[in-house]
Parts: C-alpha cells; structure tokens; sequence
C-alpha cells in the first residue's frame, strides 16, 4: 500500500474527547473515528489491525473449537427461558432490547449463552456427541451508562465468544484449562504483561471463573497477587487473612454514653479503643424484583470497624437469600430511616418488626470478635465487652468484607497481598448447568437415561484487547504495535521524493518486500521528512526503513520502533534482514 493513495489522515493535536493516552494515540493517529458516545468508526488502520488479530485467535483455537455465528438479535422467550430477562433489561438495564413491527420482542445480543445453548440442543442428541466446543467472533452491544477511554468501555464492539458442552463436569474442567491455554498464548505471543485472576462471574453465572487481564495504570480492575505467583484474583474476589485484632480493653459488658459519635472513629475516641475492636453494623436496602412487583428488603451487614464491605461479595450473597431478580443494593438512605432507627448506633440484633424483616449476615472476620464495642440500638449509646451468642446472636456469616493489599494471603501468611491495576479483556467460566437446565437441554447418557449438559463459556475482547494494547505499549511519540497485529509490518519512507534514485530504491525495496511477504506500507507522500518519521512513530508500525542520503552509497536506515534502535544496511540485504527480525 502507498501512503499516497490512501485515506491517510493524522493529528498533531490529541482530540478533546480522548481520556486516555492509548485513546489519544488511536484518534491521532488515524486509527479510529469518534461517532457518538461510546460509538467508533474502524478507519483502515485499525480494521487492519483486528482483522490480524482475529486471524491470530483463529489460529489458536484451531483443533480446540469450531467457528459458529449467531444472530445479533436474539427471541426475548430465550432470555426470558434463562431467568435474565428482567436482569438485564430492568435491573441491570445492559441490554439493549427492541420490538419488531408483529409486536415480537428481541435482544440486542451483549452475549450468547442462550442462543448457543438452543443451538446445541439441536447438535447433541447422544453421550457420543459431546463434548462439542464452538465459538464466534462478532459485534456485540452493551447500553453502558458511561461509556469511557474510547474502545476499552463502548456500547458496540467486537469480541470472541466461545461455548462448551460436555458430559461431566470434569470434562468441562479439562476444556476450562485448554481454553485458558490458548489464552495464554494469545496475549504472550503479543508480547503483553498480563495475569490471570480468580473473579467473579457476575451476571453470566456459573462456580468458578477466570480473568485475564493486561496490567495498565488506566485499568478499571484492580488486582491483588502474591509474589510466589500461587495466588492472582480480582479485588472484586479476592480473599485474604485479616490482620489480627488487638486484645480487646474491655473485659465486661456494659453500656456507655457516647453523645454523637455516629461514626466508628469517633465512637472509638471516646471509648478508648482501636476500629480493629468495634463491630459496625451497616444497613443496606435490596430491592429485587417478585414477579412484575418490585420488593425491598432491609439488610443488617456487622463487619469489622477497620474494615470496609466488598459491595460485588455482598451483592453475591445477597442474590442468594432473596426471592426473584436483584436490581438494587444500596447504603440505606438517611432520610428514609432517620425517623425510624438509631443510625450510628445500630447493634447487630436490631429488632424485626411485622413491616421490616432484616437479612442479617456478618462478615468472618467480625464473626471472630471477641469483647467487642458496637451500637446499642439507642442514639448516643454504645455497649462495650460484647461477644457473640453470649449477648447477640451471631448471624449467618460469609466473605463480605474487601481484602486490601497489604494483608497476608490465605494460602501462605508469609506472602502478603500485592496490589495492580489491569483491563480485563478475557473472561472464561464454569457455568455448570445454570443454562442447559433452563432451557431444557439434554443427551442420552450411555446408560440410555436423560441427562442434562454442563456448559462453560469463553469471551475474549478483540476491540478491547487492540485498545488495551494501545494503552499498555504506547509511549509518548505514538503506538507500538506488536509485528503479529501492527498494520503494516514495515514503513518505507522516502525522505525527498524529488530524488530520483531515492525514489528508485523505495520502489526498487517495495517490490522486493511483497514478493517475500512482508506486509510493507511506502510513505511516497510529497511531505517534509520530520513530518513522515512523526507519523511513523505515531503508527507505531514496528520497522522504518528510510531511504535518504545514504541510497547513493548503497545504504538504508532500519530503526525498530519499540527499542528506536537503528542500523546502516545495504539496500541489497534490507529484505532478508528484516525477514530475520520478523520472522524469527
């Protein structure tokens, strides 16, 4: 390709709308085009980029899966089959959903479980057609309610999911870690510093789930790992030992006037102790819908005065103790309760009334309080020496509470938690049976019997994931595409178009370079040189060959974009030099 036969547009400037440095060097560069909010147009460059993309992730799934494609919309029934439904399009609202002239409602795809699992019932009939893995890669929609750092949080992009069925869940294991594999593989042979986390499943569902993440300051997850590399997860589901509690002061139990003192260090000012020693009880309001009616439901959350709830392990253990869908879990409102309770000084065996049943649950740590200082359900008063089912029943314990850096890892108390932050641009899940059974799906056993499929599911983002590397490999003078997916492999760039014989080495070079496959680009444009090597750089295509000066003695300057390298190579042996940098 000649640059000067080309759309072929740049910018000095880094637009207004770009929050990001990746984002800045996208737009500037030519790559992407803003439309509307979260909405981008793919100029040629980046087309060229996810097309070879694309083309590397087929490559490794081969013999793992075969490349399916779904319809975009999707029959609401699907969804309304799988419980989601109202998830997505009343709860959580990610879902764009639309009606067709006959009144028939329809999903704007943000993912396809539903559809693969409808599609697969009518695949496998028998034990001796499982275990079947499929995968697309395709446009995908989100309705983000902001979105952000241009193609990393869009309300379209393009993503490879995946889907398997198997016979047990010990199949389904096996295909996990070969999926997890190819991932693996994908994101080292781009060159990229990422790590797989433990995480959450989310909305999608299913017992264990698997990030993969590339590490950036602009990352929106933040990620907690040990040094031995035994231990990565989300801090969304990370797990930790707490530091120990000092010994508690107070070896009796009584009550203690403590006039406003509704937060937890001004309660322990007063009473003398640390936040380590104090039990805070904090109210929540679920709403969930039963149904067409929505519900809300007060919970009573006791934690640690030193430690803070993990609203996502909260929302999880929530989700399992309501009736319906889960649309809302908030700090409760002030105004709604003020009247009504003793915010600040809440104990955790608030009583119940005949409108206001609480869900009660304590985090683990709190659970192991002994002596304790917390609310005593009137204003302006505390209780100190307090211990569970001694003076307040304990409630149902679980993992609430947010590990921190810092803390000692669970596997090995020697290994303290080490913070990161990262994008996510994989996710792969055991989803069990959650979908197959909710849709009906089954095969014959080899006993002859009926048996429903265990099921997991594989996305990877490949718009994200270009994005992501944008942001992690940029530096300031532009992009710094790895050779596997970078637009072109190499730049020629004629320093005076006007000289005859440098023209006639590019020319002469260009040719060569197609015939032994290199991806070449020519910059032939009729433009200053310091104006072409900036938008080299700003390309970030890993090899610039320029033809200046040094034509007339047989030489040419190669200069690696990433090391900014540079070595004098005679024009006859440019081609297989540069052969043995990209191929090697």
């Amino acid at each position: 390709m000649r640059l000067s036969q080309g759309p072929f547009v740049t910018r000095r400037e880094t637009p207004l709308q770009a929050d990001t440095r990746g984002t800045g060097m996208l737009l500037r560069a030519g790559f992407i085009r803003q439309l509307g909010s979260g909405l981008y147009a793919m100029l040629p460059p980046m087309t060229r980029v996810l097309h070879k993309l694309e083309a590397l992730i087929r490559a490794e799934l081969d013999g793992a899966a075969q490349e399916v494609s779904f319809p975009l919309l999707q029959p609401a029934a699907l969804w309304r089959q799988s419980g989601r439904w109202d998830a997505y399009t009343r709860a959580d609202r990610v879902m764009f959903a639309v009606t067709d002239r006959g009144g028939r409602e329809l999903a704007l795809a943000p993912t396809h479980e539903e559809a693969a699992v409808a599609v697969a019932s009518g695949l496998v009939g028998s034990y001796r057609n499982l275990p079947l893995s499929i995968y697309q890669i395709g446009r995908k929609f989100r309705d983000e309610l902001r979105p952000r750092a241009g193609l990393l949080r869009t309300r379209e992009f393009v993503m490879k999911d995946g889907y398997s069925f198997h016979a047990t869940p010990e199949d389904l294991a096996l295909t996990f870690e070969v999926m997890g594999d190819a991932y693996a593989r994908i994101l080292t042979r781009l060159g990229a510093d990422w790590r797989a986390a433990q995480a959450d499943s989310g909305m999608i569902g299913g017992a264990e789930s698997r990030e993969y993440l590339l590490l950036s300051d602009v990352g929106e997850d933040t990620l907690l790992y040990t040094a031995d590399g035994l231990y990565a997860a989300n801090a969304e589901q990370a797990v930790s030992r707490a530091h120990p509690a000092p010994v508690s002061p107070f070896d009796t139990f009584e009550r203690r006037h403590t006039p406003g003192t509704p937060t937890v260090a001004s309660a322990c000012a007063v009473l003398g102790c640390e936040p380590a020693q104090m039990v805070k009880n904090v109210l929540y309001e679920a709403s969930h819908l039963n149904g067409d009616q929505t519900c809300t439901r007060p919970v009573l959350v006791s934690l640690r005065g030193d430690h803070s709830v993990n609203p996502v392990k909260l929302w999880n253990a929530v989700l399992a103790r309501v009736n319906g869908t889960l649309t809302s879990l908030e700090v409760a409102a002030t105004e709604n309760w003020a009247d009504d309770l003793p915010l600040g000084y809440i104990a955790p065996d608030l009583p119940d009334r005949a409108d206001r049943t609480f869900l009660r649950l304590c985090d683990g740590a709190a659970a192991q309080a002994r002596n304790f200082a917390t609310g005593a359900n009137e204003t302006d008063w505390h209780v100190v020496g307090a211990n569970w089912d001694q003076h307040f029943p304990l409630p149902e314990v679980a993992d609430l509470r947010q590990a921190e850096a810092g803390e000692a890892s669970a596997h090995d108390p020697a290994q303290p938690l080490l913070p990161a932050r990262g994008t996510e641009v994989g996710h792969i899940f055991q989803l069990g049976t959650r979908y197959t059974a909710a849709l009906g799906m089954t095969f014959t056993a080899a006993d002859g019997k009926p048996q429903t499929p265990t099921m997991g599911c594989y996305g990877l983002g490949v718009t994200r994931l270009a994005a992501a590397l944008a942001e992690q490999l940029a530096d300031e003078r532009g992009l710094v595409w790895p050779a596997s997916i970078a637009p072109h492999e190499v730049i020629l760039t004629v320093v005076d178009v006007k000289d005859a014989a440098q023209v006639e080495a590019a020319e002469t070079l260009y040719a060569e370079l197609q015939a032994a496959g290199v991806d070449v680009l020519l910059d032939d444009r009729s433009l200053r040189a310091g104006v072409k090597f900036a938008d080299a750089d700003l390309t970030g295509i890993p090899w610039r060959v320029t033809l200046g000066r040094g034509v007339a003695g047989g030489q040419a300057e190669v200069r690696a974009r990433r090391s900014g390298e540079v070595q004098e190579v005679a024009l006859g042996e440019i081609a297989a030099h540069l052969r043995s940098v990209l191929y090697a």
